[in-house]
């Protein structure tokens, strides 16, 4: 039986993080880990919630998606923020359900192209999650911003329906958890999965 991979799209304060914490069954879902170049924030730790990296490492490393979140703001002599999931973190979690948490629709189908890519596509039926934001959400998107361009970043990197058509993947669920919003299916399939545990 394949396993799920849950895509979690939705900007900065959309919820993703509560839902991923707050509403799915513990042990349900390993949530993959990124390795980033950004600093680390008050609260994190090495491979909490990411692997902290320089940029060298993303020269060579073997990745599995490789984003370049500041791109927009970044002028020669700043610190590039990149992310990416490393090969090893999806290879060591393989037959596990798993969530791939992400703003941008198009790193979503990096992942997928990934697992097509190494034939592991068999193995896993793919589910694409929208997470609309609250109407506050601007509000916590300042309230989390403690790095230069902070705010800037969050605010430029957009997921809109438009994003996802350019990358190609068609919505699953639609849903808005800060809010108490869930759609219903994917809460059935959730609910299919813990029962088959």
């Amino acid at each position: 039986m394949k396993k799920t991979l849950l895509f979690c799209n939705g900007i900065s304060g959309s919820g993703k993080t509560y839902f991923i914490q707050k509403t799915l069954p513990s042990g349900l879902f390993y949530n993959l880990r990124s390795a980033t170049t950004r600093p680390m924030r008050d609260g994190e730790s090495e491979g909490k919630p990411y692997f902290f990296r320089d940029e060298a490492y993303f020269e060579s490393a073997p990745l599995a998606t490789h984003l370049w979140v500041n791109h927009a703001v970044w002028k020669p002599g700043d610190k590039k923020w990149l992310y990416g999931i490393p090969e090893s973190e999806v290879y060591e979690h393989l037959g596990q359900n798993l969530i791939y948490d992400v703003i941008e629709p198009q790193y979503s189908r990096q992942l997928i192209d990934w697992f097509k890519k190494n034939r592991l596509d068999a193995h896993y039926d793919f589910h694409v999650a929208y997470f609309l934001p609250p109407i506050n959400h601007m509000d916590t998107v300042k309230s989390r911003a403690n790095m230069p361009n902070d705010a800037k970043v969050r605010a430029y990197n957009t997921c809109n329906p438009s994003d996802f058509a350019r990358a190609g993947l068609n919505i699953d669920y639609i849903l808005r958890p800060i809010d108490g919003v869930y759609d219903p299916h994917l809460m059935a399939h959730i609910d299919m999965l813990q029962k088959q545990r």
